[in-house]
């Protein structure tokens, strides 16, 4: 009965990283195939800039079921907490590091 109750409480924290572990994959994939079919990297790094140094609001409507919709995190609330936007539940990695992995494409 214990070992049930544990699962019941480990497993959808469990399932959840596994989800945005995914999500995040996805958009790494995403970028190299962007950069396979332009064949231009370094504008996809320059509109990923872009996107990273705008300071406009989010999109209000934006939640948990439509940011995977949105080329960078769009949660309004994740900016303004203060909270880290390289963390296991976020759907996106950070800009940075989507820079840097299509930074390696170039070399």
């Amino acid at each position: 009965m214990i070992v049930a109750v544990v699962l019941a409480v480990v497993a959808p924290i469990v399932a959840r990283l596994i989800q945005m572990s995914y999500s995040r994959q996805r958009e790494y994939l995403a970028d190299a195939g962007a950069v396979e079919l332009t064949r231009n990297p370094e504008g996809l790094i320059g509109a990923l800039r872009k996107l990273k140094g705008d300071r406009e609001p989010l999109v209000d409507r934006a939640n948990r079921g439509t940011a995977h919709l949105f080329i960078v995190n769009p949660l309004k609330k994740m900016h303004e907490s203060g909270q880290a936007l390289d963390s296991p539940f976020c759907s996106h990695p950070p800009i940075d590091k989507r820079i840097e992995r299509l930074s390696a494409l170039l070399r």
